[in-house]
């Protein structure tokens, strides 16, 4: 693979709030200093969002129903800053920008980091404090290591494709509920059949919730606050190449909102879905939300 290197052994790096589901443990990463870098990055991203948090000046609309921030854009810029700055190698796909090609005459073929600078922006410009940053690292196609930061709580869920899943550097895990009738549920349904659909999910579950952040939604699950998440549509690979990453270390099953796999750059702006689950009941969830 493209950008292999030799593994080190790092530690988790110990208590945080909110990681009280299991102790820290050392894990064994091909990815460390990009995880690192992740973890830094969205936290000092996640600073400038709470320092304009609810003191905006201008709120511009993207569209009817999308809007997007001055603090949208100073977050994305010191992040792409900060990855020009350590690996200038590398590409960049940034939801406010778009992509940008490596700075050197010789890019690292493959690796590209994936930003949403602020996912949740309407909760953001209206007050609400369900936001977060979003940074995954891609290489050859793949999510190789990735970092939520929810400011607001000063959380920080991460992960890379070869250890586990952390919050605040404490191993966290998916959900372990023994039944479905009992699950609190991310639900965000689109298309046909939207109500019949949605009944039948909620029929199996003991309730759905809907947050306004997809990646903050979708890390959830990596620590069972939520026990699934279930999104038809809407989404870009921003949203969950750093998320789906977490919540699959964490035991959860992930795939895209059709079954295939939930992780592909070739998908279109907005059109992402995905389903994420314990394995024994991603399945169910997956036919049921399927079910036109």
């Amino acid at each position: 693979m493209t950008g292999t290197r030799r593994p080190t052994v790092i530690a988790d790096p110990g208590d945080g709030p909110g990681a009280s589901r299991s102790s820290t443990s050392a894990s064994t990463s091909a990815w460390t200093e990009e995880l690192a870098f992740a973890i830094e990055a969205a936290a000092a991203a996640g600073a400038i969002l709470m320092d304009h948090y609810e003191q905006l000046e201008r709120i511009d609309y993207k569209s009817s129903r999308d809007v997007v921030t001055e603090a949208d854009h100073l977050s994305e810029a010191l992040v792409i800053a900060a990855i020009r700055d350590r690996f200038p190698g590398d590409a960049i796909l940034a939801e406010e920008s778009g992509a940008h090609a490596a700075r050197e005459a010789r890019p690292v073929n493959g690796r590209v980091w994936v930003i949403d600078p602020l996912d949740g922006t309407v909760n953001y410009a209206n007050g609400l404090p369900v936001f977060c940053v979003s940074i995954g690292f891609v290489v050859d196609g793949r999510p190789m290591a990735g970092a939520v930061r929810d400011p607001t709580r000063a959380e920080t869920f991460a992960a890379a494709a070869d250890g586990p899943a952390t919050l605040n550097g404490r191993v966290i895990r998916a959900s372990t509920k023994d039944k479905l009738s009992d699950g609190v549920i991310s639900l965000s349904l689109a298309g046909r059949s939207i109500p019949s659909r949605a009944r039948a999910i909620r029929k199996e579950i003991r309730i759905a919730r809907s947050m306004g952040s997809a990646s903050l939604a979708l890390a959830y699950v990596g620590n069972g606050r939520f026990d699934a998440f279930v999104q038809e549509s809407g989404m870009s690979a921003w949203d969950v190449a750093a998320a789906g990453l977490v919540a699959e270390r964490a035991g959860a099953t992930v795939s895209a909102f059709d079954g295939s796999a939930w992780y592909d750059p070739a998908r279109r702006t907005r059109t992402v879905g995905t389903i994420a689950a314990p394995p024994a009941f991603h399945g169910r969830l997956l036919a049921l939300a399927n079910d036109r």
